[in-house]
């Protein structure tokens, strides 16, 4: 969440973030924001005079009483009367200002950081990195929905029929080869010096709000309406909001952690080869690796997790690219993120399996996660990237490896799955 000091100081720059992010009305919004802002603290000075006076009239009656001035007595009982029915009327308006003001505050996404290139979707998004030679297939091969069927390793139709569409039953192989990639992944970011956490899969509303899920993507959740909790779309949401209302030492930082979880979207639902297959599904495994760092360390660490998910792709022997993406691609909260994308060698397209993000105070301010630094409190940054999302690796591996003997496990997960073949 924008603090009200930073839009004060930089109205500007904050207007000129927001078009960046073609947020609807950034003028009007800051204006209203510092209008309430100002409305604010004119009824807090009110009412802090009323209660000031009120307190002084009040320690005069007494005296009053004892100098035989009962009358005066009375006169400045009454007044204070008048005075304490206005200090309710100010205090029942400032609490409506206040509430009014942080409606406004939460729907202003995060500002883009200074390198976020211009644009507004995914075609203008930057390339900034190439590795791996993409694999030529012949005409006979074939993606990944098609290959699932003939090794029998995926069930959609199962899945649709315990569930619903997007909700794939994973089978034998295809069973071993998704705990494989999770417990790769897991070793890989633990070696890296990540702290594992197995976090609940449902979150309350006070989670949602923290790392920014609520209210902006309110409706895109699993909601369980009996309990008021959601399904988390992303391990992100239940790891960050373990240090919500947290005040960490300079000793304990970078926080580095890292949780597999499942997760689950209601954004599927289009229709075309884009989403067919793995490509997009309602419900998805996925390790996430999280990061809660000083706010002149963070930067550091967005490309040091960058390159952590670029070791795993490569490890996976995939081609891939890094992207910087344009302030309209970017996500509510994010100030700056590099998406990793993976060639899908029989769709003949990219496909995203990682993004990876810094937040910087923005998430903080909603979780109130501090460090305490030489008497004072300090806002932290807050970071996060998938290594990996598992649908569209395992889409990449099964379709870009597959040969007329069967499809080749690379070697980095064979360890794993105690096959080399499909």
């Amino acid at each position: 969440m924008l603090q009200i000091s930073q839009i004060k100081e930089n109205k500007a720059a904050t207007i000129e973030g927001l078009k960046r992010k073609f947020f609807k009305n950034a003028e009007e919004s800051v204006e209203q924001v510092l209008t309430l802002d100002e409305k604010r603290r004119e009824t807090q000075v009110e009412l802090d005079a009323t209660l000031a006076k009120s307190n002084s009239i009040a320690k005069e009656i007494g005296a009053m009483m004892k100098a035989g001035k009962k009358e005066e007595a009375e006169q400045a009982k009454a007044e204070t009367g008048v005075l304490k029915a206005r200090s309710k009327e100010l205090e029942e308006a400032l609490k409506a200002i206040e509430t009014e003001l942080q409606n406004e505050l939460v729907l202003l996404p995060n500002l883009p950081h200074v390198s976020v290139p211009a644009g507004k979707t995914p075609e203008e998004n930057e390339v900034i990195l190439e590795n791996g030679a993409i694999p030529e297939l012949g005409e006979e091969a074939l993606p990944h929905w098609d290959l699932i069927k003939k090794y029998d390793i995926i069930d959609f139709e199962l899945g649709n029929k315990i569930t619903g569409a997007g909700f794939p039953v994973y089978k034998g192989k295809g069973a071993r080869i998704q705990r494989a990639l999770i417990n790769f992944f897991l070793d890989e970011a633990i070696a890296a010096g990540y702290f594992e956490i197995q976090p609940p899969i449902l979150i309350n509303r006070d989670s949602g709000f923290g790392t920014g899920q609520l209210p902006d993507k309110d409706g895109q959740m699993y909601h369980a309406t009996g309990d008021d909790l959601f399904l988390i779309p992303t391990a992100e949401v239940p790891i960050t909001n373990i240090y919500r209302d947290v005040i960490l030492q300079e000793s304990d930082l970078p926080v580095k952690n890292v949780g597999y979880t499942p997760c689950f979207r209601r954004e599927a639902g289009s229709w075309g080869a884009h989403v067919r297959g793995l490509n997009r599904l309602h419900q998805f495994d996925k390790v996430e690796i999280v990061q809660i760092n000083k706010p002149e360390h963070s930067y550091t660490a967005l490309e040091e997790m960058s390159l952590h998910v670029q070791g795993l792709l490569q490890k996976l022997e995939l081609p891939y690219r890094v992207l910087r993406l344009c302030g309209g691609d970017m996500s509510f909260t994010a100030a700056l993120t590099y998406d990793m994308e993976v060639w899908s060698a029989a769709q003949k397209r990219w496909l995203e399996v990682s993004s990876v993000s810094n937040f910087e105070t923005y998430q903080a301010n909603r979780l109130k996660l501090r460090m305490k630094s030489e008497g004072k409190n300090v806002v932290l940054h807050t970071l996060n990237g998938s290594a990996l999302a598992l649908p569209r690796i395992l889409a990449a591996i099964l379709e870009n490896n597959q040969t007329a003997e069967g499809i080749k496990i690379p070697k980095v997960l064979v360890p794993y799955c105690g096959f080399d073949t499909i």
